[in-house]
Order: C-alpha cells, then structure tokens, then sequence
C-alpha cells in the first residue's frame, strides 16, 4: 500500500481484473505503466475511494480499481 502524499509510477495494471468501464474510465484519466501518481487521501469509513493525483488532475478510485494498480514508490 503507497503511503499518503509519495509519489509513485506505475508499474503494471491488471487490466484483465477490472470491468470494462473501468479499465475505460482509467485509460481516460490516463493512467498507464510509467505514469507518476500520488496518494492523496484514503476514506477510512467503509473502506472507500482512494483519491490520487495524476498529472494535475485528482480522481477518486474504488479500493478495486486501485489494488488493480502495482506502482514502485519514486
């Protein structure tokens, strides 16, 4: 689990672990191996999203989308 505000890339995506609109909605943020992202904040109430930077834009991900990520700590 990358801890909050460190930067990362993304190594892999499992993209065979996620529906189609996913995969589709992660490809339109622009998430791809060798992206930077970041660790913004993680909802602790019910286990949801996970907000990260890329780029300049934030995104929430469902915890489900977001294990689907592997990233190496930058």
């Amino acid at each position: 689990m990358l801890p909050a505000r460190r930067r990362a890339v993304v190594t892999a995506i499992a993209w065979d672990r996620l529906a189609v609109p996913e995969a589709r909605r992660l490809r339109e943020f622009g998430f791809d191996e060798g992206v930077h992202v970041e660790i913004l904040h993680r909802a602790t109430l019910f286990r949801g999203p996970v907000a990260c930077r890329i780029g300049r834009m934030t995104v929430a991900l469902r915890r489900s989308v977001a294990a689907a990520i592997t990233v190496t700590i930058d």
